[in-house]
């Protein structure tokens, strides 16, 4: 009975990651499809047949005229706002753990409110506000800003939630510690706290980059001009996407996915060798 469970927990396992996977895998693959039609241009709408290997897809994304802008303006968006994000987030998840239960836990609750709401209604606030900011204040937003400070706002709360856990594991006695050893209140935040929660920190950042690179909603009601690569994939579905545009950002996400992991795992061996070392003195 013990193996059929066994065996029925790998194969359920299994099918679950099948599922979820499939149909990334399904596009790197098609990537490498040549979409070439009669007449010699590229037909992105028979995604579906297969008619050869080919590396000119991921060739077509540099000649595009539009599809270039578009993946360094989601670059440079994502990793702008992931890095302001992650420090004001983790500096609002230090300022919100030291706070009182009661206090703690309305902020908290208002931190939540971006994570559930709708895009829809996100994006639709944020294209009013920079309305409100254009006519009535006079001041003109570019769409870079506009999609910047909308890409931190949403940003922080997943930031917040990511560093708090590692904040409740770490000790209060480790910042006083480095207090009592002569450390200034900032040099003990830099030199103690934030070594201590790099992990949930890290974490964060990748939360970050993630979601403003997954956005599309948000930066299709904000953004004017510029088109992120969500935007240009959506006006110019009719006429076929190039598969080879997804997967160019993909894979290198989910390098630095397998980077991280793999050290927070090595850090985690090495902390479990010290400490059987330490109990067998």
């Amino acid at each position: 009975m013990k193996r059929v469970l066994r065996s029925f927990k790998y194969v359920y396992l299994g099918l679950m990651l099948l599922f979820l996977y499939l149909p990334i895998v399904y596009l790197i693959v098609f990537s490498f499809n040549d979409f070439t039609s009669v007449s010699g241009r590229q037909a992105y709408s028979s995604i579906g047949t297969w008619k050869g290997f080919t590396l000119a897809n991921y060739g077509a994304v540099f000649t595009d005229r539009s599809a270039g802008p578009a993946i360094v303006l989601t670059i440079e968006i994502a990793l702008i706002s992931s890095l302001a994000a992650t420090i004001i987030g983790t500096a609002a998840a230090i300022g919100i753990n030291s706070m009182r239960k009661r206090t703690r836990t309305a902020v908290l609750s208002v931190s939540q409110l971006p994570m559930v709401n709708p895009d829809l209604v996100t994006g639709i606030t944020f294209m009013m506000l920079f309305a409100f900011v254009s006519s009535l204040l006079g001041i003109n937003v570019g769409d870079f800003a506009r999609l910047l400070i909308a890409h931190i706002s949403f940003s922080i709360p997943y930031v917040i939630f990511s560093v708090l856990p590692r904040l409740k594991q770490s000790s209060d006695m480790l910042y006083e510690a480095a207090l009592d050893l002569g450390c200034s209140p900032i040099q003990a935040l830099l030199k103690a706290v934030i070594p201590d929660i790099m992990p949930g920190i890290t974490s964060g950042f990748i939360m970050a980059l993630t979601m403003s690179l997954d956005d599309f909603v948000v930066s299709y009601f904000i953004a004017k001009e510029q088109q992120t690569l969500s935007v240009h994939i959506y006006s110019s579905f009719r006429h076929g996407v190039n598969p080879a545009i997804a997967t160019i950002l993909f894979v290198p996400l989910v390098a630095m996915l397998l980077i991280v992991n793999l050290r927070r795992i090595a850090k985690e061996r090495e902390y479990e060798i010290q400490n059987k070392k330490v109990k067998m003195k």
